[in-house]
């Protein structure tokens, strides 16, 4: 898709910046807390991007395939996979449609991807279908009713980013989806987005932890 292909070339300097860094690696932690890989489990990571977790995911032994509606993210992501030796498959595919058997896969992967997903019901229901009896589905995504939310939504991103696009969730809205097979949730990123650079670790993240809104939750499904 034409909208994400423009982002690609751009989409993994921000994660080299001291703020960018300290949101990867929350947003890591915060999802591996209630995602458990294993050796030899075979996960779809949907809405892949440039590849960041499903690089991570075959580094911790996962058989892992990736897709995305994104040409020149996909592109990226072979290449960076490529130069850490890694196996993953990549594919155009859409959540909507995901082109594999019934219950293909041990587990289904998806961060910062759902923002963007206009049909979340739709989307999951191929994702449970997808995904193998007792299998785990974890997904993360942006908090609306956050700092971070309302960065996104204001005019400024609205009319200038790709966030235009995007349809966020709250919390309560995500746990809704298939709710009787709900297993846990967690919230990260409490630091605003407009912190000094001087303030960020993870003392104050843990110290706003106590008193703001996480801007990324993450919720735990198992089949």
């Amino acid at each position: 898709m034409a909208v994400f292909d423009n982002e690609a070339n751009s989409y993994d300097a921000w994660y080299e910046s001291k703020l960018g860094k300290f949101v990867d690696k929350v947003e890591k932690e915060c999802a591996f807390e209630l995602f458990s890989p294993r050796k030899g489990m075979k996960v779809l990571d949907v809405g892949c991007g440039t590849g960041n977790y499903s690089i991570e995911l075959a580094k911790m032994g996962c058989e892992v395939v990736g897709i995305d509606i994104s040409d020149e993210m996909l592109d990226i992501a072979k290449n960076k996979a490529k130069e850490n030796n890694l196996d993953i498959e990549f594919y155009n595919m859409d959540v909507y449609n995901i082109k594999f058997d019934d219950e293909s896969f041990d587990a289904v992967f998806s961060m910062a991807a759902f923002e963007f997903i206009k049909e979340p019901e739709k989307a999951i229901e191929e994702i449970f279908r997808v995904v193998k009896k007792d299998g785990q589905v974890l997904i993360g995504t942006i908090n609306k009713k956050s700092a971070w939310g309302e960065l996104y939504l204001s005019e400024e991103f609205q009319k200038n980013s790709i966030f235009k696009y995007a349809q966020f969730k709250t919390l309560d809205e995500l746990k809704k989806l298939k709710s009787n097979y709900l297993v846990d949730t967690a919230e990260c990123l409490f630091i605003p987005p407009n912190i000094d650079e001087k303030d960020i670790s993870m003392e104050k993240e843990k110290d706003l932890s106590n008193m703001e809104r996480g801007g990324f939750i993450c919720v735990l499904w198992k089949k």
